[in-house]
């Protein structure tokens, strides 16, 4: 409940400043760049985060990295009331906030199954997922309302008032130290961890589809300039708001997701069902058809989550946890940004539409290619290690 309350503002500041950008440079572009910017700390943290959720108690490091996530959500308050419009302090924060993020977000990841017995996770996922989205779904909104409404400092300090809710659910938890001593904090740690995942082909290739998917169809950044061509308003608030309507409706009816035994395969049609709504929508010049198309998008993305987290959660065992949600955590919030780079790089060269619709299909057509994979054909639920 509290990241769900957290994820509520913070759609609002994930909207803010994207518009904020564009109405500072008129670029698509520079939008853009903010994902750009936003990208190394988040490899680098989130990595060097799971490791240190591996080795320390994770309750004590989630409150530390989310403190510094909330302080950087006032710093944005303040420069938006003093109206400095200064675009390289903007990507400062961003890039700051960023490292916080991966930070707690790949240690919240791997306090789930300590918690929760394995059969529970599926479920406890799609509760997560959905619960999360269903905020994606009215945050954007209210960020077009108070944008349109009010200015950027209204969304900013509604943000960080509702982020002390996700401190007090963090102050809530249990202490949750390491199940096994002998963790370590440098580098050898971040290097095991990768090399786990390098000689288990269904977790490579789990990371790998995602990737594809969000470097080469994850349209927002083109959104603020999509919306000036809907008419502005409201509709950016909708097209920020239309990918987690689809994966709210895909949660509340997914009692189907925990019974399909062939993970792998429902993972890699899941992205490729992306792919080709996100073109969908990019195909269109109407609202609300662009709108449902990434409702569909977001439906496919909600289950390609719960398969890929669950996959990722109950393959690896608790001491590399940590480190797995790192490279989670690099993996699902890096692969946006580097989209959000893509998409403005390719939309400053070939235009808005071209950019959207292009991506969808290539993402559709190379993640295809996952399924000559045996070992990620066969997987199936409870499948362990040996099944890679």
């Amino acid at each position: 409940m509290g990241n769900s309350v957290a994820t509520l503002g913070f759609q609002l500041t994930a909207v803010a400043v994207p518009v904020q950008v564009y109405a500072i440079t008129r670029s698509s572009f520079w939008v853009g760049l903010l994902g750009g910017v936003g990208l190394l700390p988040l490899v680098f943290f989130g990595l060097w985060g799971g490791a240190i959720a591996d080795a320390v108690d994770r309750r004590r490091l989630v409150l530390v990295s989310s403190l510094l996530e909330w302080l950087c959500t006032g710093m944005l308050l303040m420069q938006a009331v003093l109206e400095l419009n200064n675009l390289g302090l903007l990507l400062g924060l961003v890039a700051v906030q960023a490292g916080a993020f991966a930070v707690s977000s790949s240690t919240w990841g791997a306090v789930v199954p300590r918690l929760l017995p394995v059969g529970s996770v599926p479920a406890a996922n799609t509760l997560s997922f959905t619960a999360s989205n269903l905020a994606s779904v009215f945050g954007p909104l209210l960020a077009g309302l108070v944008l349109s409404r009010w200015s950027f400092a209204a969304a900013y300090g509604l943000d960080a008032a509702l982020f002390t809710v996700t401190l007090y659910a963090a102050l809530r938890l249990p202490s949750i130290p390491p199940l096994e001593r002998g963790g370590s904090l440098g580098l050898r740690s971040v290097i095991d961890g990768l090399a786990f995942i390098a000689t288990r082909p269904v977790l490579l290739l789990s990371f790998g589809v995602d990737i594809a998917a969000m470097v080469l169809a994850m349209p927002k950044a083109l959104f603020p300039e999509a919306a000036a061509e809907f008419g502005g308003g409201s509709a950016v608030g909708w097209l920020f708001a239309a990918i987690a309507i689809g994966s709210v409706l895909a949660g509340l009816t997914s009692g189907w997701i925990g019974r399909v035994r062939r993970q792998g395969v429902a993972l890699v049609l899941a992205v490729i069902g992306w792919g080709l709504a996100v073109a969908g929508a990019g195909l269109t010049h109407h609202l609300w058809a662009a709108v449902a198309l990434l409702a569909v998008a977001g439906a496919a993305d909600l289950v390609s989550a719960v398969y890929r987290q669950t996959i990722l959660q109950t393959y690896a065992p608790d001491e590399m946890r940590g480190r797995m949600q790192g490279v989670f955590i690099v993996v699902v919030t890096g692969g946006p940004r580097l989209g959000d780079l893509r998409a403005g790089v390719s939309a400053a060269v070939f235009g808005l539409h071209p950019a959207w619709v292009g991506g969808g299909l290539v993402c559709a057509l190379l993640v295809g290619f996952a399924l000559l994979s045996p070992a990620l054909r066969r997987y199936g639920a409870g499948s362990g290690p040996s099944a890679g």
